[in-house]
């Protein structure tokens, strides 16, 4: 869920604090239900008080609590004081730069970091640590210092962040032209059949879960993600992939990847927090027990990283090591399957 900021600020000295187009395929929907989905650590109470004093806008007109949502509606919350998102706090977090110059620098981010404000994050963010490092960063399109572009809270892996307003705008057209590279190594449930392959189909916001994206047939519907994929190495009941990026819609590879049944390990919000492949040994539960402790988040690094210097013109890659966490894992599985796993566990 992204918030706008395009115009925070309304002629009648409100403010925009979110935004949603309600889509296609929604059917009707109280409308206090329907942002209970959207808006973390919102209670049902809040919204319905928040519609009471006429807080709450569909297409432009306020609404109370029981207005039925339909598709394509444009949903508002406007509130009389500026999003707490808009207040960056400086913070001095460290950061493990990995390459620097006038106009841009390239970070490598550890897992667990959420890259900017919002939602129950108003600290401890990648954008509060720029603030404390660097001086008039250049605003993106939603008022964000720096942000060119962003990875999730815990996948790890490299960001390029712009300094100037030139090097903003001249990085934005490459990501949004797709002439950026970005190329991820995620571990993912299951034994993957073809070495190579691309998956594509367009992403829209889940109908039932709102906190989850989705992958849907109509084309009309969401917009168009392209992921390649090759699988790097084996482990009989988890594959290690590289996956590279043609667009980069909301949780891409998390969503393409189950959607051709292989979730990323270990991704709870995708359900691969859960055994979805091997034997009901007591033994591999307590093995596969310990690999979620061992990485307690999505298996997902952001390791390859390349575009176009907005100044020199020059053709820049960067490249990190896979983090600890996902490098023991590995280890964990690929001594796991030299094991002696048989052919016939490795097809369950």
């Amino acid at each position: 869920m992204e918030n706008n900021h395009d115009s925070p600020e309304l002629d009648d000295e409100l403010y925009e604090h979110f935004r949603f187009e309600v889509p296609k395929g929604q059917l009707l929907l109280r409308i206090d239900k329907f942002l209970m989905n959207l808006i973390p650590n919102a209670t049902r109470n809040k919204i319905q008080q928040a519609a009471s004093n006429g807080d709450i806008y569909v297409n432009d007109v306020p609404v109370k609590s029981n207005y039925k949502v339909k598709p394509f509606d444009v949903v508002r919350i406007l509130l009389s004081h500026p999003p707490f998102e808009n207040r960056v706090d400086p913070e001095d977090i460290p950061l493990d730069i990995v390459y620097e110059d006038d106009a841009l620098l390239v970070i490598n981010k550890p897992p667990g970091l959420v890259v900017h404000p919002g939602h129950g994050n108003y600290t401890g963010t990648l954008v509060n640590a720029l603030a404390f490092h660097f001086e008039n960063l250049p605003l993106n399109s939603s008022e964000r210092p720096g942000l060119v572009h962003r990875i999730d809270k815990d996948t790890s892996g490299l960001l390029v962040i712009a300094k100037t307003e030139v090097a903003m705008t001249h990085l934005a057209k490459q990501f949004e032209a797709k002439t950026s590279e970005r190329e991820y190594v995620a571990i993912v449930w299951g034994n993957v059949k073809e070495d190579a392959g691309t998956i594509e189909g367009n992403i829209a916001r889940h109908l039932k879960d709102r906190m989850q994206m989705a992958v849907f047939a109509d084309p009309e519907v969401g917009k168009p993600a392209v992921t390649h994929y090759k699988v790097l190495e084996r482990f009989g009941y988890v594959t290690m992939v590289s996956c590279v990026l043609e667009t980069g819609r909301t949780h891409q590879i998390r969503v393409h990847m189950k959607h051709i049944g292989h979730p990323l390990f270990n991704d709870a919000r995708y359900g691969g927090d859960l055994i979805l492949k091997g034997t009901t040994f007591t033994k591999y539960k307590q093995f596969v027990d310990n690999c979620f402790k061992i990485l307690p988040r999505q298996a997902l690094h952001a390791k390859t990283l390349g575009f176009v210097h907005p100044t020199t013109g020059e053709m820049m890659r960067f490249d990190t090591e896979l983090p600890d966490d996902m490098k023991t894992l590995i280890e964990k599985w690929r001594v796991y399957a030299k094991s002696g796993l048989t052919s016939e566990e490795e097809d369950s």
